[in-house]
């Protein structure tokens, strides 16, 4: 009579058993999609908020690059005496000065392209304090035509990485 009940509750507790794992498995998988869709959703609605964010960034960074274009620079910022180094610190002093204004925009960015940007801000600024050592240069004229020269022989620094900031954004889409 005992093993008869002991098997009765074994007939009873197995598809009770088993109907419970299958439902276990089922609500796991379902949570699991579920998570998966809500994360879905939610990074989705971040690039919609962000996507114009990123792009506002790399249009800044666009302005600044071509503003520290050599050329573009010197019709920009004239200079203030006759006196060479004053000129070429005041060149250097206001490229920084673009640079720390739009240096919260790396944020937005993929580390690679800011490392470029910072590469083609540096060799701007190269390029200036290297045309100001040369002995042809004594004044702030001079010093302008030493630059503008030296540029039509070679692309812009920031050439570079505006070609790389353009192949970022329509990767982008």
């Amino acid at each position: 009579m005992e093993l008869e009940k002991i098997f009765e509750v074994f007939l009873y507790a197995v598809p009770a058993l088993v109907t419970g794992m299958i439902a276990y498995y089922f609500f796991k998988e379902h949570l699991k999609n579920e998570d998966g869709r809500r994360r879905f959703l939610l990074h989705k609605d971040l690039q919609v908020n962000t996507m114009p964010l990123r792009l506002q960034a790399y249009e800044r960074m666009v302005l600044f690059l071509e503003r520290i274009t050599p050329s573009k620079l010197l019709i920009r910022v004239k200079p203030t005496s006759d006196n060479e180094n004053d000129y070429e610190s005041f060149l250097v002093s206001n490229i920084e000065q673009e640079f720390e204004h739009n240096l919260s925009q790396q944020i937005y960015m993929s580390d690679e392209c800011w490392n470029i940007i910072v590469a083609a801000k540096n060799a701007t600024i190269q390029l200036i304090r290297k045309a100001g050592l040369l002995e042809k240069t004594g004044t702030a004229n001079k010093l302008r035509e030493v630059i503008l020269t030296e540029m039509i022989e070679k692309l812009a620094p920031s050439d570079a990485a505006l070609s790389y900031i353009k192949k970022e954004v329509s990767e982008m889409w």
